[in-house]
């Protein structure tokens, strides 16, 4: 099944299950968690990259 149907079936079923005054409220808190976890992904993409440059055996020779 496509993902994007499926998120419209979601969306749809969400919209009559709770009314469509929610729907703003479950979007903002669909994108806080969309942020949170891009911001996660970035800080340990950092950390794992400041962590590979200091490790033995991974220098000049």
């Amino acid at each position: 099944m496509d993902i994007g149907l499926l998120l419209l079936v979601i969306l749809i079923v969400v919209f009559v299950w709770r009314g469509p005054k929610t729907l703003p409220e479950l979007g903002k808190m669909f994108g806080e968690g969309v942020r949170a976890v891009r911001r996660q992904t970035r800080t340990n993409a950092d950390d794992t990259h400041d962590h590979s440059s200091g490790q033995p055996g991974s220098g000049g020779r």
